[in-house]
């Protein structure tokens, strides 16, 4: 296990020499002059029309910021056991990303048999998960950590392990009783049934169960889920799987931008989990990748290796990039405009991922949607 676990991989040295500049758009009140106050649901107030967009009604308290954590899928596929999930906890932990938001520890598919039991319920493999589910998430609740797990809106899983169409009830209130915290739901084996009819009666079966549980939407952006998911989950992914080269990660990009508007807290775009580090891309693409993925006020899984230590400068840097993160999530005005196509002539306000070693990168666009430009600072991230 301490093989696959890579502690001190390529991840450590792209966050230990990122240098992002990001420019932050500081609203004034007047701002909002012109708009009908009445549409904001709370202190995280999105500036446009909620009756053309949809505003979010799933009130489950989650997601106020994009969720953050680290899923197994990416790296590991279905070579998952329950050592790994305890062990990608701990580094969580002692390299310091917990405290920094990442507190999702997520099993993605291949935890589960392909046939369910005689009681109909979902069965973990024993083979990778020989004591069930509770006690890996005892061992996480532990360490102060959420854990997730992974079903799929069809009759099996992308892998051919047993789905929750139709199982819904039963399968959410088993995860409840596990402890479960975040299901990321997936599309595969769905009889072509479409996702706005099958998506729905999982968000009701968590909310049934009392628990709090953070209900990730995976329908590859099919059916433009930014224009409904936001009644029905607390992410939803608007792309096809990545895949780890900078020609899918900025497709990715580009496609999930175009949804920016309808992202905000209680529901966030998904343009699929942080590849940095696997090692299909440059050094320098990997840090433009997480630096985009913040930008784009989207969710941040890690899925690759955890290393397990980092110093000091490396955790200051995440923490800046993460209340540039922060920030940009609780301002919806603020749009990031992604195109491999763009440059920084034609940007009226650019961010710009760069350090001293390398050329800038002019991929980052920042747009306002509002009527009149915001003050622009710049946060200079070590």
């Amino acid at each position: 296990m301490a093989n696959r676990i890579r502690f001190g991989s390529v991840f450590l040295l792209i966050l230990l020499h990122s240098v992002a500049y990001v420019a932050i758009a500081e609203r004034r009140v007047s701002l909002l002059n012109g708009y009908d106050k009445s549409i904001f649901k709370s202190s995280f107030h999105r500036i446009f029309d909620t009756s053309k967009y949809g505003i979010l009604q799933l009130q489950n308290g989650l997601a106020r910021t994009p969720q953050m954590g680290w899923n197994s899928w990416n790296f590991f596929a279905c070579d998952i056991n329950d050592t790994l999930i305890q062990e990608t906890a701990d580094a969580l932990v002692s390299t310091g990303l917990a405290e920094l938001g990442y507190v999702y520890v997520n099993i993605d598919d291949c935890w589960n048999t392909q046939k369910r039991d005689s009681k109909d319920q979902l069965v973990p493999d024993p083979k990778g998960f020989p004591s069930g589910i509770k006690p890996v998430a005892d061992y996480v609740h532990s360490k102060g950590l959420k854990l997730g797990i992974y079903s799929d809106a069809g009759l099996f899983t992308c892998q051919v392990r047993a789905g929750s169409l139709y199982h819904e009830n039963d399968d959410a209130q088993l995860f409840a009783s596990w402890g479960i915290d975040y299901l990321k739901y997936d599309n595969c084996y769905n009889l072509g049934i479409k996702p706005i009819k099958r998506f729905p009666p999982m968000r009701d079966a968590l909310n049934a169960t009392g628990r709090s549980i953070f209900y990730s939407i995976c329908e590859w952006g099919v059916d433009d889920p930014a224009l409904w998911a936001g009644k029905v989950g607390n992410s939803w992914r608007t792309t096809d799987d990545i895949n780890d080269t900078w020609a899918s990660m900025t497709t990715l990009a580009d496609i999930n931008n175009k949804w920016a508007a309808y992202a905000g807290p209680g529901g966030w775009n998904d343009p699929d989990m942080l590849e940095v580090g696997n090692g299909g891309m440059t050094y320098q693409e990997y840090r433009a990748h997480f630096s985009i993925w913040a930008l784009m006020k989207t969710t941040s899984g890690i899925s690759a290796t955890i290393a397990s230590t980092v110093n000091t400068r490396i955790v200051t840097a995440m923490e800046e990039l993460f209340r540039c993160l922060q920030n940009l999530s609780t301002n919806p005005s603020l749009q990031p405009q992604l195109s491999s196509q763009l440059s920084s002539s034609t940007a009226q306000s650019t961010c710009v991922v760069a350090n001293s070693h390398v050329p800038p990168i002019s991929y980052l666009q920042l747009q306002t949607h509002v009527q009149t430009p915001p003050t622009i600072s710049v946060a200079h991230i070590h």
